[in-house]
């Protein structure tokens, strides 16, 4: 997990995945952390997104690192506990002007039954499960 974090975090941004009835739906992310040995992302209730998560926790995260790809998939399980969105707020001091820990809308997730593939053309894919 650790390995799947620092690239996220190297990456900057990554591009999350959901589905909307059954109509796919991607959008850019940025954040990513650790928290309780589970890797965590960000977001906002009244997102799309987090309703669409709420509906079905099935979600694919994509990113590209210079010659290699990422691409986890998981279920993307709500942790509504203040300590995890500060710890996550604290390292993204930006998404504070928007977000505060315990505000009825910061909302964190944690990766559940994850398996990342780690991929280029001339190496053969790493899979990491956690």
């Amino acid at each position: 997990m650790q390995e799947v974090y620092e690239f996220l975090k190297k990456c900057g941004s990554y591009f999350l995945a959901t589905m909307d009835g059954d109509q796919p739906r991607v959008r850019p992310f940025g954040t990513v952390d650790i928290f309780e040995n589970k890797l965590y992302f960000q977001t906002g209730k009244v997102k799309n997104v987090s309703k669409q998560i709420k509906l079905n926790p099935k979600i694919e995260i994509c990113s590209m690192l210079d010659d290699k790809w990422i691409r986890v998939e998981a279920a993307a399980i709500e942790d509504d506990r203040v300590e995890v969105q500060q710890q996550m707020l604290d390292a993204y001091p930006s998404l504070q002007k928007i977000y505060a820990a315990g505000d009825g809308n910061t909302e964190v997730f944690y990766l559940k039954n994850a398996t990342a593939t780690i991929s280029s053309f001339t190496n053969a894919p790493q899979v990491i499960k956690f």
